[in-house]
């Protein structure tokens, strides 16, 4: 399993086609749970712990991964999920992963399998339950339910983010005009509100949808009306994201007659030399790795300001 992501050159190209691949794994129960393969950097057997006073009680401790000093996190117990506690067996198993510019370790209870999925078959979760779960989307594979888990959102209960934006970056925003809003593009509900929220403090209105197509949509809908110059200043959306991926719309947009002048900033937990090609290929104006919000509000104020 540890050589599973030695292709990249293969699994980029899925990218630029709405499509991504799952690596399938299982929490102490039947249910299958999934997390985005390029996200992931090896799976491992679980490595010696050191515990670690005061750490989160879903950390079981900390190992030493290749040089690195890495967090090991319990995920059924990170997300609540109701099932019997993972015991040390030949199928439970580590999965590490690099998002956010970070590096950490899920414990799970089996590895399955990796699976190819086209973005369109990726749902957002059930209405009502985006507040209060884990969940970020869901997609059927061989007759049964996958559900992806909202990594980022786990990340941030283990590791508080700060969303601020210092008052250097606030001070340079107040000579830029906020007429028009940003529109913040985010299937995770956690990275959709630490935008909004670095934004807000710069002075700019938002406008939220929590994928592509939803996006999408809504700039048609002002194209059809010629609303977009009046509403919109710029995107900025996830790359990673059910039924429309960040590249996808970004096409979308460039082959719009309407929308085709509008900046898009890609914004990603996925960072890397491939991301940056994609980023050129697919049209958008600029990438960025999540998150660091003066990082963000300085790109913002470049592009509103048209530099």
């Amino acid at each position: 399993m540890s050589q599973f992501i030695d292709d990249v050159d293969q699994r980029t190209r899925l990218v630029g086609q709405n499509r991504m691949e799952l690596l399938l794994f299982h929490l102490g129960s039947q249910q299958a749970f999934g997390i985005n393969v390029f996200k992931v950097r090896e799976v491992i057997a679980k490595p010696q712990l050191r515990q670690i006073p005061g750490s989160s009680p879903v950390v079981c401790g900390v190992a030493n991964i290749r040089g690195k000093t890495v967090s090991i996190i319990d995920l059924a117990q990170a997300i609540g999920f109701p099932s019997p506690p993972i015991r040390e067996t030949d199928d439970a198993k580590v999965i590490v992963t690099e998002f956010n510019r970070s590096v950490q370790g899920f414990w799970v209870s089996a590895v399955d399998r990796i699976v190819n999925v086209n973005w369109e078959n990726v749902k957002p979760p059930p209405r009502g339950t985006e507040q209060d779960s884990y969940l970020v989307a869901v997609t059927e594979v061989d007759g049964r339910w996958v559900e992806i888990i909202d990594v980022e959102r786990v990340f941030a209960q283990v590791n508080q983010l700060n969303a601020d934006v210092s008052e250097a970056v606030q001070k340079e925003a107040e000579g830029v005009p906020h007429d028009r809003r940003i529109l913040v593009v985010d299937d995770s509900l956690v990275a959709r509100k630490q935008v909004e929220r670095a934004i807000a403090e710069m002075g700019f209105r938002t406008e939220s949808r929590s994928d592509g197509k939803a996006a999408l949509e809504y700039l048609e809908e002002l194209a059809d009306a010629d609303m977009v110059d009046e509403h919109i200043e710029l995107i900025i959306a996830d790359i990673e994201m059910p039924r429309m991926d960040g590249y996808t719309l970004t096409r979308k947009i460039r082959e719009n007659g309407k929308l085709k002048d509008l900046r898009v900033i890609l914004h990603s937990s996925l960072s890397g030399q491939f991301n940056i090609d994609m980023v050129k290929r697919a049209g958008a104006d600029d990438f960025l790795a999540k998150f660091d919000p003066d990082e963000l509000g300085e790109t913002v104020l470049r592009h509103v300001r048209g530099s």
